[in-house]
């Protein structure tokens, strides 16, 4: 049976081309690859699979549940769960090799009464430290009595420690900084009760890209004889973040989307001026117009919020979006453009001839940010991995 049409096309040339230029500009800071919530909606199995053959050695998740996919297309890789572990899912958790982020005291007894109960033993633990984000993370007051936890389980081992930078892409600020310092406040209280992990984490696709974001992280590492890592999610995917201030690396410029969302024209009318397009009526014709309707709609990931103000790229140029988009069915303008035939290309996010649209453009336009754009491209859009013959670099 075949799909409607509409698809978005994955780029590995360009996912791994982000890669190696990340891991350049990490310096002597090993990668975590973010691969969470299918893989920022690009397709977890093939992306992941891709980068761990590129040698990536670690993938970070969200849960359980997104670990056990992925370990069937990865069985080699390291998998961390960033997002920790809950009631029920310690048992998977340890059966499938995953590597749980940690940080409540009943983390601890959940993955203990798991390792008990599978007689397994030295089961890695990566510890977060709260430095700021008051989200995820033990906080600096409670850890020694984590620590205590940890010395009477049997099972647990503390491979890794890590903490999350809040706003690592404000390079005008003091904020990373005075997270590192209370980072170093907590590693200095686990090597004082004698833990020695041997890698320590921390910085997103922002601290990758910033001029000393990596070394500041290896810096802290080498003070405590562990191996330092980054956790570039974004980027991997074409995309830097929006930097404040100085000392953006230019690599942050040379990155490529990887993600192409594509459509075709399945029906085309003329409307007379005054006539009108859409749920209630929110685009009128100022003139005699011609319009295209797309197979695209919310339900698909094409925000609501781009109705009236979105474009797209058909035969090379910019098309408006009219009306209110639905739920699976978007107008456009095509007045402008000519030529335009039942079937032709229709690009949303990606490159068609000269002109360009990007993640940014709709996270603009919906005031939102690049990252639920790309997340919301729904399950029933197609993904296609696509080589360097028919990439777009």
């Amino acid at each position: 049976m075949q799909n409607r049409p509409l698809g978005a096309e994955i780029s590995i040339d360009r996912l791994l081309h982000n890669y190696r230029l990340l891991r350049s500009a990490a310096g002597d800071a090993g990668l975590i690859a973010v691969v969470k919530a299918n893989a920022y909606g690009h397709g977890v199995a093939a992306c992941a699979s891709a980068l761990a053959a590129a040698g990536a050695g670690w993938l970070g998740v969200t849960c359980v549940q997104e670990g056990v996919a992925l370990r069937a297309a990865c069985p080699q890789a390291r998998i961390l769960l960033m997002s920790g572990i809950w009631q029920h899912e310690a048992d998977a958790a340890i059966e499938h090799g995953l590597t749980p982020v940690v940080w409540e005291p009943v983390h601890l007894d959940w993955l203990e009464a798991a390792a008990q109960k599978q007689r397994a033993h030295s089961i890695p633990v990566h510890l977060e430290i709260d430095t700021g984000m008051s989200r995820q993370g033990v906080q600096l007051a409670g850890l020694p009595a984590l620590l205590g936890k940890f010395r009477v389980t049997s099972s647990l081992a503390i491979e890794g420690v890590m903490t999350h930078f809040h706003s690592p892409e404000l390079l005008d600020t003091n904020a990373t900084a005075a997270q590192l310092e209370k980072f170093r406040a907590a590693l200095e209280v686990i090597a004082s009760h004698g833990f020695q992990p041997g890698i320590i984490h921390a910085g997103n696709s922002a601290s990758v890209l910033t001029a000393g974001g990596a070394s500041r992280v290896v810096d802290l590492a080498k003070i405590y004889g562990a191996s330092a890592m980054l956790r570039p999610g974004l980027a991997l995917y074409g995309y830097a973040p929006r930097f404040s201030g100085e000392g953006a690396l230019p690599a942050a410029q040379e990155l490529k989307p990887v993600l192409a969302w594509k459509t075709r024209v399945v029906s085309l009318r003329t409307i007379e001026a005054g006539e009108t397009a859409g749920y209630c009526a929110t685009f009128r014709a100022k003139r005699r117009s011609r319009l295209a309707l797309l197979p695209a709609g919310y339900a698909d990931g094409l925000n609501r919020l781009l109705s009236n103000r979105g474009e797209v790229l058909v035969r090379g140029q910019r098309a408006p979006i009219v009306g209110r988009i639905s739920m699976d069915l978007g107008i456009v303008d095509i007045t402008d453009v000519e030529g335009v035939e039942l079937g032709d290309e229709v690009v949303l996010i990606g490159e068609q001839s000269a002109q360009k649209i990007t993640a940014y453009e709709h996270a603009d336009l919906a005031q939102t940010i690049p990252y639920e754009i790309l997340c919301n491209i729904s399950a029933r859009v197609p993904r296609v991995t696509v080589d360097a013959r028919k990439d777009h670099a």
